[in-house]
């Protein structure tokens, strides 16, 4: 359709929608206003010739996160379409939660005509500076003429160096001018302040192997990083080769199989203790894609204080922020870690750091039987931990979106995914991203399983999306840990406040969720006892349309194990030593 208009006179519109297709767009994720008209009515006739499909969703916010899983779990740029004042803000708590967690997505919002901004017009709001701290580059469309321009512009950033958001605000008469067209094709930009990453020097590469021959107890700790570079691959083979356990961080989640010999599961502060105590007392941390959070690392001076390290890393101002290391890297984690491998093949030295590591192998394998994840297994409530534990074991190649709180990480802790199946709101931990985020994946992946689990808390954030997986009859899957709490608030106001619950109860006025469900033509199950675990989950699985699961979890339920503010890792609270009557989390 496109290449019969090049040359030609067409709209701003017309250019946008051109461009997008051009960049390889499917689908985009985005709610429509008076600002933005002209783009929704060009977008009737794109889709009307089956170039691209819209999502829409019932709130901006919702928009944003859909694009924002779509982008995690394709590894592709997310795109959405707002239009301006709330229609933009309404983005904002998306756009914050894509840039810390380091998403690409093209962001596109209406703006009122450039004869009305400035003058408070209806609807105007500056987006532009409004978002500036929050996005990797922004742009404001001055001229039709720039917009193929921009488009690729935009998104080469996104996706350069450390992905990111990046939002372009277009004025509403911009869409409707004419001028004469020339398309520009993805990647053929002009941007001189996109450096390329170059090649690490040799000899830092030779002192990584050399640290890794000398170390006895290294520890492998991998961010979200190394997902973004779909790094999988050659980090367990990195692992295996010299027999170097790994930990994750809850953007590192899958990028190894959990059951596996040399996985410790996550670390921080509701990682698994072994994982905790292995970070402790590692004499050599190789940090790949992660940024030494303050969640990861509790009291900063005593996280891994005995161990030399190795920092990797795509954004150079990640290198030495929290911790000075011995060996820093700015590159691709995938790259980088291949060149390691391939420097110690041609090297061909018989690998004795294999011998080295086995005491300290041994040694994290007895913490692991000594303080293993715990499932209660009270046949008198229903435990959290088992009902996701269940999830895991029967969907094991499922994709998992989460809110934030308590189930979150419960969630972490037993889930064993796949790479680029775990989509959970890190950095900024945004209550109500789960349901959207579930309807973005499975936008982009309308054959597989996509499990959202949630809190009664964050599910209120964001239900109105229901209309949309109705609407669009998309087969989610919704499990709804309810503790008729704000959990984790909850847990904190226990531990920390003396038991002063304020406004962190949510039973009075919460909805009857399965009603809920069912009223928006959704299945809708309860879950209330142990016993009917099997029977239900069967039930909720096999089900061929969109089902919510509300699973009645005991109230008191707190999430262990944890490590108190301003305390070192080792420093766990909640942890139980050769526990009785529980299973154990990896051999059930």
């Amino acid at each position: 359709m496109f290449m019969n208009f090049v040359n030609k006179e067409v709209t701003g519109a017309f250019a946008l929608m051109d461009s997008l297709v051009r960049h390889g767009v499917l689908h985009i994720f985005g709610y429509p206003g008076g600002a933005i008209l002209p783009i929704y009515d060009e977008l009737y006739r794109w889709e009307q010739n089956n170039f691209i499909s819209h999502i829409l969703c019932r709130h901006e916010q919702a928009v944003a996160h859909a694009a924002d899983a779509y982008s995690r779990s394709t590894g592709k740029v997310g795109v959405c379409f707002a239009t301006s004042g709330p229609g933009a803000t309404n983005l904002v708590s998306g756009i914050a939660t894509a840039q810390i967690d380091s998403v690409p997505m093209v962001l596109i919002t209406g703006q009122v005509s450039r004869a009305f901004i400035g003058t408070d017009a209806f609807q105007e709001v500056d987006i532009f500076g409004i978002t500036l701290p929050i996005v990797k580059h922004s742009y404001v469309v001055r001229d039709p003429r720039d917009m193929a321009r921009i488009l690729a512009e935009s998104f080469y950033i996104a996706v350069h160096g450390r992905p990111g958001p990046v939002l372009i605000d277009i004025p509403k008469d911009i869409g409707l001018e004419k001028f004469s067209y020339i398309p520009i094709q993805p990647g053929n930009v002009n941007l001189p302040g996109c450096r390329p990453v170059l090649p690490p020097k040799s000899k830092h590469i030779h002192k990584i192997l050399q640290l890794i021959e000398e170390s006895s107890q290294p520890l492998l700790y991998v961010g979200g990083g190394a997902i973004i570079s779909n790094g999988y691959q050659v980090i367990q083979e990195l692992s295996v080769r010299f027999q170097i356990p790994v930990t994750t961080t809850l953007m590192g989640k899958g990028i190894i199989d959990e059951n596996h010999e040399l996985a410790l599961g996550m670390l921080g502060m509701h990682g698994t203790a072994y994982a905790n105590f292995a970070v402790s007392e590692c004499d050599l941390l190789i940090a790949l894609g992660a940024r030494f959070d303050d969640r990861v690392t509790g009291k900063l001076d005593e996280f891994a204080c005995n161990a030399q390290v190795v920092h990797i890393d795509i954004d150079p101002a990640e290198l030495g922020k929290n911790r000075i290391p011995q060996v820093a890297i700015v590159g691709d984690i995938k790259d980088v870690v291949n060149q390691i491998l391939n420097l110690s093949k041609s090297l061909n030295k018989p690998l004795a750091v294999l011998d080295q590591t086995t005491s300290w192998k041994e040694r994290i394998g007895l913490w692991k039987q000594q303080y293993s994840l715990l499932v209660p297994r009270d046949v008198k409530g229903l435990s959290p931990q088992e009902i996701i534990l269940s999830l895991s074991t029967l969907q094991p190649s499922a994709y998992y979106t989460t809110d934030v709180g308590q189930h979150q990480m419960w969630a972490a802790q037993f889930l064993n995914v796949l790479p680029r199946h775990w989509m959970s709101s890190s950095g900024l931990g945004t209550m109500g991203y789960g349901l959207p985020a579930a309807i973005g994946v499975q936008i982009a992946h309308p054959d597989e399983m996509v499990i959202c689990i949630t809190g009664d808390a964050s599910f209120q954030m964001n239900l109105q999306e229901l209309a949309t997986i109705s609407q669009y009859s998309l087969p989610v899957k919704i499990v709804i840990i309810n503790n008729r709490w704000q959990g984790m608030v909850r847990q904190w106001q226990q531990a920390f406040y003396d038991e002063r619950y304020s406004h962190s109860n949510m039973e009075k006025g919460s909805p009857d969720f399965v009603a809920l469900a069912q009223s928006f033509g959704i299945l809708g199950l309860n879950l209330e006892f142990r016993k009917d675990i099997n029977k239900v989950l069967e039930i909720f699985f096999t089900y061929k349309g969109p089902c919510l699961l509300d699973c009645k979890v005991k109230e008191e339920e707190n999430c262990y194990p944890m490590v108190a503010p301003g305390k070192s890792n080792s420093q766990m609270i909640g942890i139980i030593k050769n526990p009785s009557p529980v299973i154990n989390s990896l051999n059930i």
